[in-house]
């Protein structure tokens, strides 16, 4: 049996100055890309995130105080999300378990409504290692996302960004044609996998909520403070390359008031800059292929 390919072998190093620069509609610099990440939490699993540490250091299922905290992003935190996007004529990304369709049918029907991009976000928020049938696991979600909203999706998140050393030729195995789960890069590039190669679009650690707000507990004004220097240097640079700049986002963190605030300040501020388009998923695909950058 042959062996997966390793990631450097699906995605050969490849220098930014080496490669011709590529030019975004109209001319801009910077294109920032919204990915609004819509989960389930399992209430007989644990947590993903924890905000409330186990009393006496003894984690308990079921874990019914962290649980809530999500609970909080679907209920109050997204439409705060809603209302801003709305308001700058914003279509972000939607990277959503396949049982947000199910479980959260007002949210899906309200981002279908403004045009938001669906993307899979696995059929639920478990690790890819866990899943014992990844091709059903990957096939479910797209089926039942397609249903919901009545359009396949041509991109993947995976829950967690996580992957076996299979997981790519299972995307492009199920039709999928990009995936956000690297953040080696400020450009799209194309992966290598058994089924032709697939485009990964530049997703990010550092303007993540998870890792600014969840992981690192810094306040809702850093992000903002952030926000700012990363899309000035990739503004520079855009002069002469366009650049992605990816922002996701999770509800139970950017949607709470005392950071939703300066979460509106940032794109309030990004979208006065000249140079700047905002692009879901699916047409940064395209606008790459589009390029006719050789796979």
């Amino acid at each position: 049996m042959t062996e997966p390919m390793r990631p450097h072998e699906r995605l050969p190093y490849s220098p930014i100055t080496e490669r011709p620069s590529l030019t975004l509609p109209g001319g801009a610099q910077v294109a920032v890309w919204t990915v609004v990440n819509l989960e389930v939490w399992d209430i007989a699993r644990p947590m993903p995130r924890t905000v409330l540490t186990p009393p006496m250091g003894l984690p308990q299922l079921p874990d019914v105080p962290n649980w809530a905290w999500h609970e909080y992003g679907m209920r109050v935190g997204v439409w705060r999300f809603f209302e801003l996007f709305r308001a700058l004529g914003i279509t972000p990304t939607a990277a959503i378990n396949g049982r947000v369709c199910d479980v959260y049918p007002q949210i899906v029907a309200a981002a279908k409504a403004d045009g938001w991009e669906f993307i899979a976000h696995g059929h639920e928020q478990r690790p890819m290692q866990t899943v014992e049938d990844q091709p059903a696991f990957i096939k479910e979600a797209l089926d039942t996302i397609e249903a919901a909203v009545g359009t396949r999706p041509i991109g993947w998140l995976a829950p967690g960004m996580t992957q076996t050393f299979e997981t790519p030729d299972h995307l492009a195995a199920a039709g999928l044609k990009y995936t956000a789960d690297y953040v080696h890069d400020d450009e799209p590039s194309w992966i290598k996998t058994t089924r032709g190669n697939m485009v990964t679009l530049p997703y990010t650690f550092d303007m993540n909520d998870i890792t600014v707000l969840g992981l690192a507990q810094h306040e809702g004004k850093h992000f903002y403070e952030r926000g700012v220097d990363q899309f000035t240097q990739l503004h520079k640079e855009g002069a002469s390359r366009a650049k992605i700049m990816a922002i996701p986002l999770h509800p139970y963190l950017s949607g709470q008031p005392h950071r939703f605030v300066h979460l509106e300040k940032l794109y309030r501020h990004l979208a006065a800059q000249p140079g700047v388009v905002f692009m879901t998923g699916a047409e940064i695909y395209e606008w790459f292929v589009g390029e006719g950058r050789a796979a």
